[in-house]
C-alpha cells in the first residue's frame, strides 16, 4: 500500500481525500499525514482522514513517512511545494495548474529530473468516459484534418468565493479565471489540437473586486493551421452553466458539454463506427464541476508507482498549459 501526504486542506482537498479512502479499502493507497497552514483545516482533515496533522510542510517531509505527497495549495505554491518534495525524495502530485509562470515550473522540473522523481500533474477530465470516447475517435483519424476547437468554461463566483481566501484572484498566487477556473479546459484543447503557433487574448474584471480577470477570451492557432478558442468567465448568472468542449473536422463534429465535460452533446461522423455505440453509455453526473475523474486518476498513479503505466500528465506535459496561459497573459498586458 502506498502512503501519500496531503498538503492544503482547502476546496479541492475533498476530492484527493474521497479518492485515496475508496483506494485505501482495496489496499493500494491511503492518507497518513496532512498538513495546512490553519490549524483547525489540518485538524478537520486529520480526524476525517484519521491521520496525523502538520502545521508546517518541513516539519512533514522531515517526520511522515510517506512515498508521494499530494499538493492542494494555491496555484502559485505549486512549484515551490514540489521541488521541497523532491529535495525530500518524494514524488509529486500538483493540483491544477502547475503553476502560475513558466519560470517556476521548469524550475520544478529539474528538480524532479535531479531527484529522479516522479512529478506529475492532476488533470481529471483526461479521465472522463465522454473525453476518454473522444480522445478515441481523434486519434483513429476519424475528424481528418481539424478545423476548430473550441471551449467555453462559463461558471459563477461570487465576490464571497474570493473573500473567503486573500490568495484568490491575485497575480502572485492564482491569476484569473483563464488561469484557475479554465486551466483543465486549456488543457483540453491543446491536447486535442497539438502544438500551439500563436496565441491572442483580451480580457476585462468587470465585476469582482480582484487583480486578476474575470472575463477573458483566448485564441489560438494550432501549426496544423486548425484555428481555437477558449470563451471563460466567473460571472454567469445565476449558476454554473457550461464546461464544454467542441471539435470541427473535415469529416466530424463532436460537443462534450454539461457543467464538467460529463455529457456527449453532438456526435457525428462521415464514417459509422462500432464506439458510436458507446456515447450513451459515457455521459455522467458529476456533483461539481471537477467532475468526477480523481478517483481514476489516483488509480493512473499508482499504475505509474508501479510501473505498469507511463505517466499521462508529467510536469512537461502541464508545462504547456501554464505556456499557453502565459502567453494569453503577455498579450493582453503588453
Amino acid at each position: 500500500m502506498y502512503k501519500f501526504a496531503l498538503l492544503g486542506c482547502g476546496r479541492i482537498s475533498k476530492n484527493h481525500i474521497e479518492s485515496l479512502a475508496e483506494l485505501k479499502k482495496e489496499g493500494k493507497a491511503e492518507f497518513v499525514a496532512c498538513c495546512d497552514i490553519i490549524p483547525e483545516r489540518a485538524d478537520s482533515a486529520a480526524s476525517q482522514i484519521g491521520c496525523k496533522a502538520y502545521y508546517n510542510y518541513q516539519s512533514m517531509l522531515n517526520e511522515a513517512n510517506f512515498d508521494a505527497v499530494s499538493i492542494c495549495t494555491p496555484s502559485g505554491l505549486h512549484p515551490d511545494h514540489v521541488i521541497m518534495a523532491a529535495q525530500a525524495g518524494k514524488h509529486s502530485i500538483s493540483e491544477k495548474p502547475a503553476g502560475t509562470s513558466l519560470e517556476s515550473v521548469n524550475a520544478a522540473i529539474d528538480a524532479c529530473d535531479k531527484a529522479q522523481v516522479h512529478y506529475l500533474v492532476v488533470k481529471q477530465n483526461r479521465f472522463n468516459k465522454t473525453v476518454q470516447l473522444l480522445r478515441k475517435a481523434l486519434e483513429a483519424g476519424r475528424f481528418g484534418k481539424l478545423y476548430m476547437i473550441t471551449s467555453n468554461v462559463f461558471w459563477t463566483r461570487p465576490q464571497e468565493y474570493y473573500d473567503q481566501a486573500k490568495w484568490r484572484g491575485t497575480w502572485e498566487f492564482d491569476g484569473g479565471c483563464l488561469s484557475n477556473q479554465a486551466a483543465h479546459y486549456v488543457d483540453m484543447v491543446q491536447w486535442m489540437g497539438g502544438a500551439v503557433e500563436d496565441v491572442s487574448a483580451f480580457s476585462s474584471t468587470l465585476a469582482r473586486r480582484i487583480e486578476a480577470e474575470d472575463t477573458i477570451v483566448v485564441n489560438l492557432k494550432f501549426r496544423s493551421g486548425a484555428l481555437g478558442s477558449i470563451n471563460v468567465t466567473t460571472l454567469t448568472y445565476p449558476k454554473n452553466l457550461e464546461g464544454s468542449l467542441t471539435i470541427l473536422g473535415e469529416k466530424g463534429t463532436v460537443r462534450i458539454g454539461g457543467v464538467a465535460m460529463n455529457k456527449v452533446e453532438t456526435w457525428q461522423f462521415a464514417d459509422n463506427n462500432p464506439m458510436d455505440e458507446a456515447i450513451n453509455n459515457v455521459n455522467t453526473n458529476p456533483k461539481s464541476v471537477y467532475g468526477s475523474g480523481h478517483l481514476d486518476y489516483y488509480g493512473h498513479v499508482i499504475d505509474v508507482l508501479d510501473s505498469k503505466a507511463d505517466p499521462i500528465v508529467t510536469g512537461r506535459e502541464a508545462r504547456k498549459t501554464v505556456e499557453i496561459i502565459e502567453a494569453a497573459y503577455k498579450k493582453v498586458f503588453k
